[in-house]
């Protein structure tokens, strides 16, 4: 009997610490799963930074999510909203219109078009510098400067 409970015991343990290793980002307004999104529906009002995957267990996935929420401040600043979509099975209209193979890491811009993709994880740091070269970024610098010179 006790050889049993302890095939038992071995057998269930893995699985529950893959249950808990956080595999899977949980939802929030930052990070959301692509499920039916549609890139059109943060046309001119987010950048959306996809991350894709095979399964939630890759490991570049779980590092690119954990870079991202290290620096979420960073990204929200820059108007970033991050989708993760890792079932290829399913065929989500982000998948079905950026066309991963495996991981990757796509950014689209608020005017809709493609700016990167990068089949590893990327920190913030080289997120937010790409992202502050783009010339839309640049115009909403130097409003945002101008309404503060207005303000004062």
């Amino acid at each position: 009997m006790r050889r049993f409970l302890a095939l038992v015991l071995a057998a269930f343990l893995p699985l529950a610490a893959y249950a808990t290793d956080g595999s899977t980002p949980e939802e929030d307004g930052f990070v959301r799963p692509a499920g039916e999104s549609d890139l059109s529906e943060f046309l001119w009002t987010n950048r959306v930074l996809v991350v894709f995957a095979d399964t939630p267990a890759d490991p570049r996935f779980q590092k690119q999510i954990e870079l991202l929420r290290e620096g979420q401040a960073a990204m929200e600043t820059r108007d970033v909203v991050v989708l993760t979509d890792t079932a290829p099975a399913e065929k989500s209209p982000v998948r079905t219109k950026l066309r991963p193979r495996g991981f990757a890491l796509v950014w689209v811009d608020k005017d809709g078009v493609v700016k990167l993709r990068k089949p590893f994880p990327w920190n913030v740091r080289e997120i937010s510098a790409s992202i502050d070269k783009t010339p839309l970024r640049e115009q909403e610098v130097r409003n945002r400067r101008a309404e503060r010179a207005a303000t004062e």
